[in-house]
């Protein structure tokens, strides 16, 4: 599934774990529900979606937290936040 496809879905396409679920959510306006998926995956993409959620949120020293336990390093600040999900999202599916 391409990126656009992806986003473009009315729902978040079947099969994808909570972190894409959580990008869905978060590209289609709703915050909360992408920061409760993004917590129910545990594992380094759970923790890099959660990071960019508080990212987002302007909750720059927890979104620090997140990016180290991702094993990432928080995108330079000229990085926009769109652009970030994309780049999330499109490594997300190709996993």
């Amino acid at each position: 599934m391409s990126f656009e496809e992806f986003l473009a879905a009315p729902t978040p396409p079947p099969g994808v774990g909570p972190a894409l679920q959580a990008l869905w959510h978060d590209a289609h306006g709703d915050w909360p529900r992408a920061h409760t998926l993004s917590q129910e995956d545990a594992g380094p993409a759970g923790s890099w979606v959660h990071a960019y959620l508080h990212r987002r949120e302007g909750d720059l020293a927890n979104a620090r937290y997140w990016y180290a336990r991702a094993g990432r390093t928080a995108p330079a600040r000229t990085v926009t936040l769109d652009a970030e999900r994309e780049a999330i999202a499109r490594e997300l599916l190709q996993a």
